[in-house]
């Protein structure tokens, strides 16, 4: 066992008040915020079905005291090795979702990238944690083993993918419903005997049991019988990557932020450079200027940052047009979860989850993501890339330092809204003075790109630079932004965004 050190108290944001509350009791037996981080997000893999899943893919921003900030990419990576041309293209259903305005996906084991998340949140806890792997995965384990809750969030999207996402797959078919076949609701328990045993051997032989053990065997099996491209060599060479970060200068706040090939740190590093400067932040003008700005960098996103992309390349050219704020330069150019963890000895940790709208695949008791599937990312061909190649992003999982030693990690799901959303929460807390919690309540602002530019709104924004979409007022459309910071002098501050059933506790 590791020996660990007790950094005092720990402040965990998490996607559930079930996910915040196991960070909380790994922070009580000696663990510090990467290890509440980690104890929380597995817990939402675990409990959190059409949310995420324990075959997820994710990012971990860590900025220890005295360290330089890093970002473990445990993200999707495309699979397929040693399968043949004629191989490909198998076990894809297309759907139409009534989510989000509607949105077509592929469903099905074709969908299914290459997980990393728990390769990530592994090498996480090897390189920043205190406590033992076995130690994180508990609170998971007694979850599942007792049952839990649907969580309300996750319930609102299983309207809309129930079927047609989680009803073709006899065992996600199962653990979602009542033997009578009804529907289990909203705060109803679900047991899912298979995912306790598959959890109990991975706290017992490590994530290797995910990539090169008993899973990984059950997970191969399940592909090659319904036309999965997920091959035990992809799973045996799966590597979580330490990545450099984004990092720029807000004021008194250094920000440090996920890099390419992911492209949402890009984005929420240009949304930020580019506040309006000069006026009152969130004041009607301020809201047109900034809204022209989001038009430009998504407007840049969407040209620039494909799949097939050169996303370095991208990325540089667009954090170089923001910090000149030369927005000119710009034109012409799903379900996810976030956890975030603070401690009392400076470290920040915010982990990003994501298994996009999920493929209704679940071998071994896993729900497996369809990141290969979602359209407005891979574009219409779900197998085209090379196999290794890491998918694109829009995740954001942020860690920020301030002069006076405060310290904030921040992130949220919400598919391309992520980057908005979390500068629209930032400004709020640097620029305007809003406490974090009245940072993540304020009403949120959304470029939507197509035929017509409309300005996707929550009650409280005028907009006149662009058509409004009008939303009611915190509408999970918007993410769910989880916050958690400290001050040397001040102390613990979180938040957990009404727009989702998020949770903060104190371990």
């Amino acid at each position: 066992m590791k020996t660990p050190h007790h950094p005092g108290r720990v402040m965990i944001a998490g996607g559930s008040q079930l996910a915040a509350d196991a960070g909380a009791e790994v922070a009580h037996a000696g663990g510090n915020a990467v290890d509440a981080a980690i104890a929380a997000m597995l817990v939402s893999m675990a409990t959190e079905p059409g949310i995420v899943g324990m075959g997820a893919g994710g990012f971990i921003s860590i900025w220890a005291p005295g360290q330089d900030p890093v970002v473990i990419d445990g993200f999707i990576e495309m699979p397929g090795r040693g399968i043949a041309t004629g191989g490909l293209r198998q076990g894809l259903d297309l759907v139409w979702l009534d989510y989000g305005g509607g949105v077509a996906t592929y469903v099905g084991y074709g969908s299914v990238g290459t997980p990393g998340g728990v390769a990530g949140l592994a090498a996480a806890s090897e390189h920043y944690g205190v406590l033992d792997w076995s130690e994180l995965l508990a609170p998971a384990i007694a979850a599942a083993r007792r049952g839990f809750p649907l969580p309300t969030a996750a319930a609102e999207y299983l309207e809309a993918s129930r079927d047609k996402v989680y009803g073709w797959d006899p065992p996600s078919y199962e653990a979602l419903h009542h033997p009578d076949g009804r529907p289990i609701e909203a705060l109803e328990d679900i047991h899912i005997p298979q995912l306790v045993e598959s959890l109990e051997v991975l706290a017992a032989g490590g994530a290797a049991e995910m990539y090169t053990g008993s899973i990984a065997d059950q997970i191969v099996a399940a592909m090659k019988k319904s036309g999965g491209i997920v091959t035990a060599q992809d799973l045996a060479v799966y590597s979580s990557i330490i990545r450099h970060p984004i990092i720029v200068d807000h004021g008194a706040w250094t920000v440090a932020t996920n890099p390419a090939p992911a492209v949402g740190g890009s984005v929420l590093a240009a949304l930020t450079l580019l506040a309006p400067r000069g006026l009152e932040p969130f004041s009607p003008n301020w809201l047109d200027e900034y809204a022209r700005a989001q038009e430009a960098v998504l407007s840049f996103r969407q040209d620039k940052m494909s799949v097939f992309a050169d996303r370095s390349a991208a990325v540089l050219e667009l954090i170089g047009a923001a910090e000149a704020a030369d927005i000119g330069a710009l034109h012409g150019s799903s379900s996810t979860t976030h956890t975030s963890a603070v401690d009392t000895s400076g470290l920040a940790c915010a982990v990003t989850m994501s298994a996009g709208y999920g493929s209704g695949a679940m071998p071994a008791g896993f729900w497996m993501n369809n990141s290969l599937g979602e359209i407005e990312l891979m574009g219409r061909d779900p197998h085209a890339l090379e196999p290794g190649t890491r998918l694109i992003s829009n995740m954001a999982p942020t860690v920020a330092r301030h002069d006076d030693g405060s310290v904030l990690a921040i992130g949220s799901p919400g598919a391309d809204r992520i980057t908005t959303s979390l500068a629209s929460t930032l400004l709020r807390y640097t620029d305007q003075g809003m406490t974090l919690q009245e940072a993540v309540d304020a009403p949120r602002l959304h470029i939507e790109l197509g035929d017509e530019t409309t300005a996707a709104v929550e009650p409280g924004l005028e907009i006149s630079a662009f058509p409004t979409r009008s939303f009611p007022e915190h509408a999970m459309y918007f993410g769910g932004v989880q916050a958690a910071s400290w001050h040397p002098d001040r102390g613990f501050e979180g938040a957990a965004d009404p727009r989702r059933t998020g949770g903060i506790s104190v371990g």
